[in-house]
């Protein structure tokens, strides 16, 4: 077995849904691992849950606070930071507590490792997609150009296109690279943007080598289904669960990037083990945009569920049209390529679920953002 250079890996956030996943893999992998997780009430209920391996050290704390952090980091050789409030809607009026956990919290690690004695070697964390905001896009006219969130009155108009910021004719959609500017749609966008932002910069300046994955839609088990602000995938299967309609924003043909979780896991060990991944950032997607109307059909399939999807023609502010990755620098940097397909990923996540609790608070999340005047 090749000796490992990381003995001892400190996971935050491990006891969520990638973080458990990444803790599992990386217990195979031969690594020593701690977990420092709060178990945020909004997923956890603030109990640890029963996939948690056992084989892992686990702390309760909260990246917020300094002592937590000091006892977790301590005798660690390489952090996988992952710890996050995750939330694009509620983000936008729970501003103090996203920023706090994704902002400050990743400073309190940049702090420590800054400011006191440690043997961390290496620093992993996780973007977002969302930093990026509308994704790239061709025109006819002009070639590849990077249109800005669409306004209120157009979406008031139904009217769901994308329009060249220089002529005005209808785009299409194209893969967003990691050289695309940021153009976050949300205080989560803005907070994740941040936390790359503040790891690679201060892993450059102190030289700790620090690798960012730049997350798409990530999909899998262990995904909270009673959490009305997750993935989409959640969302519908927590609806059709309970026999309620999978309601879908605008016309449908939007589309996102879905991720099977154990890829992103697999690009997390690349990052780990490959040097020329250092100070770097890549795009973690399937490299494909998939419509929101094709994920509802595909799982409403799955669950036996025929005839609840409803597409209302309705609009949540600054939601995005159409964002995939290119995944070109991924390929050939780290050696890394998705390998579950969509349907094989959405059947697994069908097989988990149907044993799991999935409470549907999908009606009281669209009264609070009503409320705030965001939908």
């Amino acid at each position: 077995m090749k000796l490992k250079r990381y003995k001892k890996i400190l996971v935050t956030g491990g006891a969520g849904f990638i973080g458990s996943f990444l803790v599992d893999r990386l217990i195979d992998e031969g690594y020593k691992v701690r977990i420092l997780d709060n178990l945020e009430p909004q997923v956890h209920n603030g109990k640890k849950p029963k996939y948690l391996n056992k084989k892992a050290e686990f702390l309760k704390g909260d990246v917020r606070h300094y002592k937590d952090l000091k006892k977790a980091v301590d005798g660690i050789d390489a952090i996988f930071h992952l710890a996050s409030a995750v939330g694009v809607g509620q983000s936008n009026y729970e501003i103090k507590k996203y920023v706090d956990v994704n902002v400050l919290g990743t400073a309190n690690i940049l702090d420590l490792l800054v400011n006191s004695k440690h043997q961390v070697k290496k620093i992993i964390t996780i973007s977002s997609m969302t930093g990026y905001g509308e994704g790239n896009y061709i025109c006819n006219k002009d070639g590849i150009v990077r249109p800005a969130i669409r306004g209120e009155n157009q979406l008031k108009n139904k009217d769901w296109n994308i329009y060249c910021p220089n002529c005005n004719l209808i785009v299409t959609p194209s893969s967003t690279n990691e050289a695309a500017l940021d153009f976050p749609n949300s205080i989560y966008g803005f907070s994740k943007k941040a936390q790359q932002d503040m790891a690679l910069m201060i892993g450059r300046l102190y030289n700790i080598p620090t690798v960012v994955l730049r997350g798409f839609n990530i999909y899998g088990p262990r995904q909270s289904l009673s959490n009305p602000y997750t993935g989409v995938t959640a969302i519908f299967i927590s609806r059709l669960k309970n026999n309620q309609e999978a309601i879908i924003f605008e016309d449908g043909l939007q589309t996102r990037d879905f991720v099977s979780v154990h890829d992103v896991v697999s690009a997390f060990v690349f990052a780990l083990e490959k040097d020329g991944a250092n100070f770097q950032m890549f795009n973690i997607g399937s490299g494909e945009g998939t419509s929101i109307f094709e994920v509802a059909e595909i799982l409403s399939k799955l669950l036996g569920k025929s005839g609840l999807i409803r597409v209302n023609n309705e609009f949540r502010k600054n939601d995005i049209r159409h964002c995939f990755a290119d995944i070109s620098k991924a390929k050939a940097v780290l050696g890394w390529r998705p390998k579950k397909t969509l349907e094989e990923g959405f059947e697994e996540l069908i097989s988990w679920s149907i044993s799991e609790k999935a409470e549907d608070k999908f009606q009281k999340a669209q009264k609070e953002l009503k409320k705030k005047g965001l939908a």
